[in-house]
């Protein structure tokens, strides 16, 4: 019998909408396979495209070439990501006026991993900001800007509890957040549970679902353990003996995907983020399912 969410599309009037981020590339092969992501991914109208950043601005240029390049030859509005790593807070500040100077409106203010990786300990630079909150103070105090900010719906790794890790969100609020994105997930439940929490914590903005496509299974696992994410024993199942079946690992890991953002649209979400890890087929063949279609075939 076929799943009846894959046949739910939006009631009339209602819009989806959803984001994409993307990463700088390193090489000409990477550009390449950026900019026909880009390409595309640009006619399903996100709201907005993000661009990392390295720790301590290791990518700085490069996101700055990005960023410039999609607001040169695009309709995409950027957001530029910003890490509290490594940088003084007269370096994060010339980076943020830099941004903007090129036409940038939209920032997603991190704290940032460490510079030796996920699971290193964190020192914030002595001249620095300390953590995403001072920084999206920043960034509201240089400009009236749209920031996001990060979200743990099974709490950030170093957050001794959940009390802790929300009343840093509301520090973020505090400070000028637009929207959190959620640290990618694979059990609804948890996200769920997550924004009923910030709520009763007095938090109202957007929490929108971090979505990641499991291009790679093996990969996705070991990030997701260092970065205290949970894997459903279900998901491990479904890319069981697949390590050598690419084919078969893209169909399982877009079927994978849509049962969790239809799921969700069931409960009512109506904004997605998706890590594209500059690929762009699962993140359209998502958004197909819930009804983001490309705007001119909409239209017609």
């Amino acid at each position: 019998m076929a799943d009846p969410r894959l046949s739910r599309r939006p009631d009339a009037g209602s819009r989806i909408n959803v984001s994409f981020e993307f990463f700088p590339p390193k090489t000409d092969e990477m550009e390449e396979r950026l900019w026909e992501t880009v390409t595309r991914l640009e006619p399903l109208g996100p709201r907005y495209v993000s661009v990392t950043y390295g720790a301590g601005g290791s990518t700085r240029e490069r996101t700055a070439r990005t960023v410039g390049r999609i607001l040169r030859e695009t309709s995409l509005a950027p957001a530029a990501h910003l890490t509290c790593v490594d940088a003084t807070r007269a370096e994060a500040d010339a980076v943020i006026r830099d941004f903007a100077a090129m036409g940038v409106t939209r920032f997603v203010a991190l704290r940032g991993d460490p510079a030796a990786g996920v699971g290193a300990a964190y020192r914030p630079h002595p001249d620095g900001y300390t953590n995403g909150a001072e920084l999206t103070a920043a960034i509201r105090r240089i400009g009236d800007f749209d920031v996001s900010v990060s979200a743990y719906p099974e709490k950030h790794p170093e957050s001794a509890d959940f009390a802790t890790d929300i009343d840093m969100l509301k520090r973020k609020v505090d400070a000028g957040a637009t929207r959190a994105i959620t640290q990618f997930f694979f059990d609804n439940d948890l996200y769920e549970r997550y924004v009923e929490r910030v709520r009763r914590a007095g938090v109202y903005i957007p929490i929108v679902p971090g979505i990641l496509p499991i291009h790679n299974f093996r990969q996705v696992a070991g990030f997701a353990g260092r970065c205290g994410a949970h894997v459903p024993a279900w998901v491990a199942e479904r890319f069981a003996g697949l390590e050598n079946d690419q084919q078969t690992h893209a169909l399982v890991a877009a079927a994978v995907a849509a049962e969790q953002v239809l799921d969700l649209v069931e409960r009512g979400v109506e904004e997605f983020h998706f890590y594209t890890m500059n690929r762009a087929d699962l993140a359209f063949a998502i958004c197909h399912l819930i009804g983001v279609r490309p705007q001119a075939a909409v239209a017609a």
